[in-house]
């Protein structure tokens, strides 16, 4: 039977912002949470925020030094995603490249699987 993919995995400029984003955070957290939640015109949307403690039933992710909780309604929707920070211009944000994703809307805010 083939293992089930890790469910993300961070690229190193991705565990960097979230080392960041945590050391700025005005109250100690112990990660961060993915989500999933119906939004867009494609369907889906990612979501991250700050948690204190792990909720129940959610998967623990632990990658080059952080750790992001992913709701366990969400693990189905970013099962095998890379999360990845990236800078440019005009736009800065983590992207998110899920090989599940059969979509995305034209302004890259929402996806569908």
């Amino acid at each position: 039977m083939a293992e089930r993919p890790k469910a993300i995995s961070l690229t190193d400029a991705a565990a960097e912002r979230v080392r960041y984003l945590m050391a700025q955070h005005s109250q100690p957290a112990s990660g961060l949470r993915l989500s999933v939640e119906s939004k867009g015109c494609s369907g889906l949307s990612y979501k991250l925020e700050y948690v204190d403690q792990k909720a129940p039933h959610d998967e623990t992710v632990e990658d080059k030094g952080v750790t992001i909780f992913i709701d366990p309604k969400a693990i189905l929707f970013v099962l095998g995603t890379e999360m990845d920070y990236a800078e440019d211009k005009f736009h800065s944000g983590f992207v998110f490249k899920n090989p599940m994703e059969k979509g995305r809307c034209g302004c890259g805010e929402s996806f569908h699987v």
